[in-house]
């Protein structure tokens, strides 16, 4: 596997364990630059690459009366702010055509969301006009079905992917983590990122919003970089409780100093003991 640059930082190939975090959507301003000075403080003490992640527009809320966001032009003026004042790749999802050549011009990072990764053609022009792409893996598909989705990227003559394991669907409303998916995907030869916080969601499941159990967190990210993964992907804010978007399945900022330290150890302990397993896995 080849590392994957983003910006100053490299995932993937060896490069040490990254971390993609921030808000679910953007609320304001004022908070969003708060959280990623925080982020941006605490990966440093910990030597932590770091990716600030945060919707500009949240198009796939459960009610049409949800949160959704400022909107692409405000919000990406808020996320270039982010990556002007501390120096950090930024990240934020991408929804309709009209938005990938302007975020393209902002953003280091643009991520297919879930729900679109089938849909070729827009899975084509976001690797035509992205500097590198996040692809998160429908819960809908099985681990393998994803290298489809990476040829049609690639095709394209971006190799700037990086995959990201959400969850499978498992029942209604409710989302189970398939740990043989990552040494799977791992083949494919891209970086494998894990998203900790939308596996515990609940989709639709608090009615008219998506529920979740944000202390399944720790778990299933203990045992993810356990398994071997060259990210993880959190949703953070001050005060999950009052989140506009995705708060139940959201950690709280005070949680990130043990949980980091502990992931880091872990993720410290496979490199050493099993590095063929993890820089390999049968990928190229």
């Amino acid at each position: 596997m080849k590392p994957v640059q983003i910006g100053s930082l490299a995932i993937g190939g060896g490069a040490p364990l990254v971390l993609i975090a921030g808000p679910c959507v953007i609320e304001d301003e004022t908070k969003t630059l708060e959280i990623a000075d925080y982020l941006k403080e605490l990966t440093g003490k910990l030597e932590i690459p770091l990716i600030f992640k945060a919707s500009y527009d949240k198009a796939n809320r459960t009610s049409k009366d949800a949160y959704r966001g400022p909107g692409l032009l405000r919000g990406l003026e808020i996320l270039g702010k982010v990556r002007e004042n501390f120096g950090i790749p930024v990240l934020s999802d991408v929804h309709r055509f009209e938005e990938i050549e302007p975020a393209a011009r902002v953003l280091d990072v643009l991520q297919i969301p879930a729900f679109l990764c089938r849909q070729t053609d827009f899975v084509a022009e976001v690797a035509r006009k992205a500097r590198a792409v996040n692809i998160k893996k429908g819960q809908f598909l099985a681990p393998w079905d994803a290298a489809h989705v990476l040829e049609k990227s690639a095709a394209e003559g971006n190799r700037n992917l990086i995959l990201t394991e959400r969850g499978a669907s498992f029942g209604y409303n409710n989302l189970v983590v398939d740990f043989r998916a990552f040494p799977i995907l791992r083949r494919f030869g891209y970086p494998v990122v894990f998203d900790a916080t939308h596996s515990v969601q609940l989709p639709g499941g608090a009615g008219n919003a998506s529920g979740g159990d944000r202390r399944m967190v720790p778990a299933l990210a203990r045992a993810a970089v356990a398994a071997g993964i060259d990210g993880l992907f959190f949703e953070v804010h001050p005060d999950p409780d009052r989140a506009l978007c995705d708060g139940p399945n959201s950690l709280a900022l005070e949680s990130l100093p043990a949980l980091l330290t502990m992931l880091k150890r872990i993720d410290s302990v496979v490199r050493e003991g099993a590095p063929e397993d993890f820089c390999g896995m049968g990928g190229t």
